[in-house]
């Protein structure tokens, strides 16, 4: 049986690896490019690598599969200062609730993107002065994850996609798939596979897209409208494994280990439409209450600064105290990352957690 179940994950590996491949001269060419932006507090202070570790409200954004190790009920917020300096904002809430003891966990996420205000202009009127006008970017995730065994979980996640200006906007959906597996001691051993943002191609409609002409040599007006093209949805593979290291250990603990835990978590990204990417971490954790995060992003040309395709260059730092209230179990934790740019003031992440 439990060589079954291993054969089960290795083939949706495979499956995975097959349909979505890194392509650099797609580049570009998707739309709707928030769908990559890591929005949680925890997971993005070690670079994401954490595909097959994560757990709670943050797996809805790396693997879903994570979801089902929710113990009751989770509510995550994160407020994120995109790129320090461009004035752009990022806002997550998160919900997660078990149904019962067999049953599966439920799980709700918003991010909304802010960019600001922006200065309306035209052909005439290139340096504005006619207004102003807010971008805004949603995305709405709905989530069901299950613990099938004691080793493998599973789950789904359906998003709304919805991106809009004054006078356009367009709207999609994806969706999420991704599988866990755990073995070990403690289960300590954790593998993960998520397929990520596939969906149906998106198009851009509204009154942006009309303009007014003169009618040859006539003096009527009519409206002309304009057909946007579609664009594909950044989607994506990740392919995890972590392993957890009790440093310290008390040999008269049999349920708790030691105090002190080591995770080290690699995580490979094959993107449909850009380089694909390697993501290595490392987290402490004391009594976990107080952890610490580190990791790196590895990408073709990650260090040159006229070939490189993003603007991170690689390092990220994270840390979280959580603390708990009472016998009942509730927890209240505090998250922060920092992730280094090539450009701007790096990208800053706080968070709130509330588990009870």
């Amino acid at each position: 049986m439990k060589k079954y179940k291993i054969g089960v994950v290795v083939a949706f590996l495979l499956t995975g690896v097959t349909v979505f491949a890194g392509n650099e001269d797609r580049a570009g060419e998707a739309g709707a490019s928030e769908l990559l932006i890591n929005p949680w507090g925890r997971s993005s202070g070690w670079g994401g690598a954490n595909t097959a570790s994560v757990t709670g409200v943050e797996a809805m954004n790396l693997n879903v599969a994570g979801l089902a190790y929710t113990n009751n009920t989770e509510i995550n917020f994160t407020n994120t200062s995109w790129l320090g300096g461009s004035d752009i904002s990022i806002n997550a809430f998160g919900f997660a609730k078990k149904m019962g003891e067999s049953g599966g966990v439920l799980g709700l996420s918003i991010m909304s993107m802010s960019f600001g205000e922006l200065d309306i202009t035209t052909v005439e009127n290139p340096d504005g002065g006619l207004g102003t006008f807010k971008p805004n970017y949603l995305n709405i995730g709905a989530a069901y994850s299950k613990n099938f065994s004691n080793t493998i979980s599973g789950g789904l996640v359906v998003k709304l996609i919805t991106e809009s200006i004054s006078n356009a906007s367009a709207s999609g959906f994806a969706l999420d798939a991704g599988v866990n597996y755990v073995t070990g001691d403690n289960d300590r051993l954790k593998f993960g596979i998520a397929l990520r943002n596939v969906g149906p191609t998106v198009n851009y409609s509204g009154n942006g897209l009309s303009t007014r002409m003169n009618v040859q040599n006539s003096e009527k007006e009519l409206t002309v409208s304009q057909r946007s093209n579609d664009f594909e949805l950044p989607s994506l593979v990740n392919i995890g494994l972590s392993y957890d290291f009790y440093l310290m250990v008390d040999s008269t603990e049999s349920e708790t280990p030691s105090e002190h835990r080591l995770t080290a978590a690699a995580n490979f990204t094959s993107n449909s439409f850009t380089s694909d990417q390697l993501r290595i971490g490392a987290e402490y954790a004391f009594r976990e209450m107080f952890m610490l995060r580190a990791g790196y992003i590895l990408e073709d040309n990650v260090s040159d600064e006229e070939l490189t395709r993003t603007t991170s260059t690689g390092p990220t730092f994270g840390a979280t105290i959580e603390v708990p209230f009472g016998k009942s179990g509730t927890k209240l934790g505090i998250d922060y990352s920092y992730r280094v740019t090539r450009t701007f003031g790096g990208t800053n992440a706080v968070g709130l957690k509330l588990s009870f």
